[in-house]
């Protein structure tokens, strides 16, 4: 797959819908975008699926990326007969926040058919010292709804590199800037996640202790 192809042709059909006017359909557009960007929103899937969501690939519900994709997919057809993405970064945006909709509408019935089961999201390397929880408690939501009040960019790029797993590089060349943009940025997130959820780490050790 030719990213910086997919990148291109993405681009012109997002730019074909903004053209679009009166009661021309919208669909066979969106369709056609969802064709040619269909390798890279897999690849999305996967990584997500399998890092943060590992879970829901083992039984009882043996989920496969593939499954993950098709439902996002529909997802998005009927997500674009409302938003109209400006531009790459946006759309791969909108994708981001459909496929995690999709898992944790998964993990949330799953959990509510088997009580027993586990619920592990890793924050590698996030501020909070990779706080792992054993179900959807206070603490996971609390984590999960200071990402989302993340401003746009430092959200995009969080949730590319630290929750799907994405190299800095990858993250840039998806969202279309340069890599020492993203660095800045994931900075940032994770100094206002920090200040957020500084108390959810470890306790500092006393000025006199060894």
């Amino acid at each position: 797959m030719d990213k910086g192809v997919t990148t291109v042709a993405v681009q012109r059909y997002l730019d074909e819908l903004a053209c679009i006017q009166g009661d021309t359909p919208a669909e066979p557009i969106v369709r056609d975008l969802l064709a040619r960007s269909v390798d890279r929103l897999h690849l999305l899937c996967a990584r997500l699926l399998h890092r943060n969501y590992a879970r829901l690939t083992r039984g009882p519900l043996n989920l496969r990326s593939e499954e993950v994709l098709s439902a996002v997919v529909e997802r998005l057809i009927k997500a674009m007969r409302e938003v109209r993405p400006q531009a790459v970064r946006h759309f791969f945006a909108l994708a981001n926040k459909h496929m995690r909709w999709e898992l944790n509408d998964l993990a949330r019935r799953l959990d509510e058919q088997a009580s027993a089961v586990e619920l592990r999201e890793s924050l590698a390397e996030a501020p909070v010292e990779a706080i792992e929880s054993q179900q959807a408690g206070p603490n996971m939501r609390r984590i999960l709804d200071a990402i989302d009040g993340l401003p746009e960019d430092e959200r995009e790029v969080f949730h590319l590199v630290r929750l799907q797993g994405m190299s800095k590089p990858e993250a840039a060349e998806v969202i279309g800037v340069s890599e020492r943009t993203v660095k800045r940025r994931l900075s940032r997130g994770l100094l206002l996640l920090s200040r957020t959820l500084g108390d959810l780490g470890p306790p500092a050790s006393p000025p006199d202790a060894p």
